[in-house]
């Protein structure tokens, strides 16, 4: 057996261990080092130089500054969420547009976009919404299919809309990608990939996945009206101060992080710290704040970072293992010689990660996938920072796609018992399709990535 060909038995070893569902940080690690000891007693891998390159890649991972700002937006995410400011949000946008065809499914989305710029945490802002927004939508009338759909999809913006967790890892691993396919091309300096850059250059692409899902909605008032039904025919709208006082939390959370960032004020952590010190001033404010949700948020994100910086390092591990093998190699080398040339491998790597989506998290794809891929697609001439959009979107997708969807679950979850899965399935095909309609737009035209980042920072 080559070392070429071990390594990719350990890929699709790893693969099936994770879709039986064992546990992702012990999966990859205990992979990484059992085929690291496999090919050390075959005489392909020195142990010395294996253990140095694991200890070396795990110490500089964990001291990236950049990494610092995941633990904080998860803190700042759950004390919005603990303190219901998202919930005051939801109940204020529903009545704003309740009495309209599609309006509860429009403040659907709406708050979804709001949350996803100022808290980024995918399971709080689908459970929120879920608990409840589901209930009153059933109650008005709405195809529990569309009703289910529109909360999922909305609940996964924070995955693309800045800032956003996602983006924060993907830039740390882009870094070093560009830096390997720089070696590619020979090129010695590298333009860096930051997560500022990847925050400009995903917000339109976000705001476009926020405007095709809104006229989804609209959509359905004229093909299906009654499936789409308003909450109350002929109410006067609430008053302007209720929903101005609700609105106003998230959207000074907005300016403060992602406004500081976008406008070279402060550094993604440096955004995040604030970020986290404005939410717990606004739960202060809003009465809501107690030393036991004080003690809760710690303890959850807590909980939630370690499962995040775990799984960097297990991933790490298999990284290091399958490029000591030669694997990348092979993949580069299979990626260049494709028909269709840098088309095709594009085209491959996104089925890859899509079909792959089913079945394993986010974090995984973009530590075991990325870093193996992207160096020859960058090689072969796509923009770092667009190809980093790309994926996200295309990670976005894997909240959605059955059978192991995050967002499924948690919705799922919170539904009423009488509920049934085979809505929650339909109802976010037609969302899945119109993440796919997105990335087409964008592979199309580039612009919409690039051309906030070279307006502010090139």
């Amino acid at each position: 057996m080559t070392p070429e060909l071990l390594s990719f038995v350990m890929f699709g070893g790893t693969i099936l261990v994770l879709i039986l569902g064992f546990p992702v940080t012990l999966t990859l690690a205990g992979s990484a080092l059992l085929f690291a000891f496999i090919g050390a007693e075959l005489g392909m891998m020195r142990p010395s130089l294996f253990l140095n390159l694991a200890a070396t890649r795990i110490f500089t991972t964990m001291k990236t500054e950049s990494l610092v700002a995941v633990p904080l937006f998860v803190y700042m995410g759950v004390v919005l969420q603990r303190s219901n400011i998202a919930g005051d949000l939801l109940e204020s946008m529903g009545k704003l547009f309740g009495s309209l065809k599609g309006g509860l499914g429009i403040s659907v989305v709406i708050v979804g976009a709001l949350l996803a710029a100022s808290t980024g945490i995918v399971g709080a802002t689908v459970v929120t919404m879920g608990l409840m927004s589901l209930p009153i939508m059933l109650k008005a009338g709405y195809s529990p299919r569309i009703a289910s759909g529109i909360i999922c999809a909305s609940g996964t913006l924070g995955q693309i809309i800045p800032p956003s967790i996602v983006l924060v890892l993907l830039a740390n691993i882009l870094q070093g990608v560009n830096e390997d396919a720089a070696m590619l091309r020979g090129d010695l300096v590298p333009e860096p990939v930051t997560a500022i850059d990847l925050f400009a250059g995903a917000l339109l692409p976000g705001l476009l996945l926020v405007g095709l899902y809104l006229a989804w909605v609209v959509l359905q008032t004229f093909i299906r009206p009654k499936t789409v039904p308003s909450l109350q025919e002929g109410t006067e709208r609430p008053a302007f101060f209720p929903i101005f006082k609700a609105v106003l939390p998230p959207l000074i959370l907005i300016v403060l992080v992602l406004g500081s960032i976008l406008g070279g004020i402060a550094t993604p952590t440096e955004a995040a710290a604030v970020g986290a010190i404005g939410a717990l001033v606004l739960a202060a404010i809003s009465g809501r704040f107690n030393w036991l949700m004080f003690r809760d948020v710690g303890l959850e994100t807590v909980k939630i970072s370690s499962m995040v910086f775990m799984i960097i390092i297990g991933a790490g591990l298999f990284s290091t293992v399958f490029k000591g093998f030669g694997g990348d190699a092979v993949i580069a080398e299979f990626l260049r010689h494709l028909p269709g040339g840098a088309f095709s491998a594009l085209l491959l790597v996104m089925i890859l990660m899509f079909v792959l989506g089913f079945f394993l998290d986010f974090i995984e794809i973009i530590y075991v996938v990325v870093p193996i891929v992207g160096p020859i697609l960058i090689a072969l001439g796509y923009d770092p920072l667009w190809l980093g959009v790309m994926v996200a979107i295309n990670l976005q997708t894997s909240f959605l796609t059955p059978p192991f969807g995050f967002a499924l679950f948690y919705l799922r979850g919170v539904a009423p018992p009488d509920f049934q899965t085979r809505d929650l399935y339909r109802g976010v095909m037609p969302f899945i399709g119109i993440q796919i309609i997105a990335l087409a737009l964008i592979w199309m035209f580039p612009a919409i990535v690039t051309w906030l980042p070279n307006l502010l920072f090139r």
